[in-house]
């Protein structure tokens, strides 16, 4: 009993530290998505909270629901080639627009949507 209660208190503290460090890596993405040298996702998407945003992509809404695994959604912005040769959108991690970390962040931004 005392060791499901000491895991217990454990879970308890740790996940307040994992939700904080989640909405600054959301918070980062977010600055990625919309700044113009980088990510510039508002160029194509719209995107809740952007100006000016771009119609060429579909809007950025319930991507939790329309990409059940966040791998998916990283392969997407890594290579939007390999599921659509045609696609319009830069293959952000193939090209080094983006680093690794920074497609990170970014997938945590735009799943939260």
């Amino acid at each position: 009993m005392k060791r499901y209660a000491i895991r217990f208190c454990h879970v308890l503290l740790v996940v307040p530290c994992l939700c904080i460090a989640t909405e600054k890596r959301i918070g980062e993405g977010k600055k990625l998505a919309f700044a113009r040298d980088k990510g510039n996702c508002l160029a194509c998407h719209v995107i809740a909270g952007g100006e000016t945003p771009g119609n060429i992509g579909p809007p950025l809404v319930a991507m939790n629901q329309r990409y059940a695994d966040r791998k998916a959604l990283r392969a997407k912005i890594w290579d939007a080639t390999e599921t659509n040769p045609n696609t319009s959108m830069p293959p952000f991690g193939r090209h080094r627009i983006l680093t690794e970390e920074e497609i990170d962040k970014l997938v945590e931004f735009v799943y939260s949507l």
